[in-house]
């Protein structure tokens, strides 16, 4: 008689099975996060040309490979291929918004957006500039939310007049916040619209795996965050030099809204809506 318990080989689950992998095309696009399934490289595309694709890892450093090799998005295999050109017909801007065709700059509306320093500007710039020159808004700094009240006691707003304001860490007990309802209870409360993301700062509204993180790292207190930011992703931090190298990495992932976080995209998109349309 056979022992049931030796009816079949036990060790063929463990045997690796023969056949092609199957791979699913995904194709090229600059940030795409993607991992070398040889080397187990692991960087975001910055480049392709002749058939090799350029990824760079989080720490600045750039490989090729052959565009034929085997890669992985998310553990999944894939293969990467050039992307189609876009039909002919109405184009999308970085906002989503379908694009309007060439026309002569449009004069400024009285009506502004005031964001807090020079890299909200330039990335609200990135993805919905297309949308605020159609519109003839002006996007201005403000230095720091401190600055805010008096901004706006020198810009004087009115029904004709608006003024959209994001800030940073716009959250329960955050100084943004008590300096946001002070001005909504002033004077210019009224044609004032301040709306703000959770962030501590406009990078964190970068959707971390944009940059190859599974999430921002928290930065203890005593550190300033930006520089902090830069250590923990391996780079230099301690100039502004370096912070304005760091930032230009991230942002350079940017390609759309859909890059960004929805608390950030629906902030900026609401603050649009108020400038532009009519009280």
């Amino acid at each position: 008689m056979c022992d049931e318990r030796y009816d079949r080989d036990v060790l063929a689950d463990m045997r690796p099975r023969r056949g092609p992998v199957q791979r699913t095309e995904v194709p090229l696009a600059k940030g795409l996060v993607v991992e070398h399934t040889e080397s187990e490289w692991c960087g975001a595309v910055v480049g392709a040309r002749e058939g090799l694709v350029q990824l760079e890892d989080y720490r600045g450093k750039v490989r090729a490979f052959p565009m034929s090799d085997g890669f992985l998005i998310d553990g999944k295999p894939v293969s990467l291929v050039m992307p189609k050109r876009a039909p002919a017909g109405r184009q999308r801007t970085a906002s989503g918004s379908f694009a309007a065709p060439e026309q002569r700059a449009r004069v400024a509306m009285p009506s502004r957006i005031f964001v807090e320093g020079k890299h909200d500007a330039e990335l609200v710039e990135q993805v919905w500039g297309d949308d605020l020159r159609v519109e003839g808004v002006v996007v201005e700094l403000l230095q720091g939310a401190d600055n805010l009240a008096d901004v706006l006691a020198e810009f004087q707003p009115g029904p004709d007049r608006r003024a959209g304001v994001l800030l940073d860490h716009l959250v329960r007990g955050s100084k943004e916040t008590r300096i946001a309802e002070a001005i909504s209870r002033g004077p210019h409360g009224a044609h004032v619209l301040i709306v703000g993301h959770p962030f501590v700062d406009i990078w964190q509204a970068v959707k971390p795996e944009r940059v190859g993180l599974q999430a921002w790292p928290t930065i203890p207190r005593n550190i300033e965050w930006k520089s902090g930011i830069c250590r923990a992703l391996g780079w230099p931090g301690d100039e502004p030099a370096d912070i304005a190298d760091a930032w230009s990495r991230i942002r350079g992932r940017v390609r759309t809204f859909r890059d960004l976080e929805p608390e950030l995209v629906g902030r900026v998109e609401h603050l649009i809506d108020f400038v532009t349309v009519a009280p």
